[in-house]
């Protein structure tokens, strides 16, 4: 198997087991999910599995500027029963 074509395959898999976990978890998807950050602070934000648009990705958490702080912090998907 070639290089190239491993890390896709890796790519791949990791992109599955994430959603999976996500799903699993009671979280959204995708698109406009609820997210808290460390203060305790919820809003909503983009949040696609695998990809980081508007944030920095720290394995399952993100750095983003909380819109109702107005501060840098790690925020995480909110379950959808929370």
């Amino acid at each position: 198997m070639s290089r190239r074509r491993a890390l896709r395959l890796l790519a791949l898999v990791s992109f599955a087991i994430e959603v999976s976990a996500t799903w699993r978890s009671g979280y959204g998807l995708g698109g406009h999910v609820e997210v808290r950050c460390r203060d305790g602070h919820r809003f909503t934000t983009l949040w696609i599995p695998g990809v980081s648009l508007t944030s920095l990705r720290l394995g399952w958490w993100r750095l983003k500027r909380c819109p109702v702080g107005h501060h840098w912090s790690l925020v995480t998907p909110v379950p959808k029963d929370a």
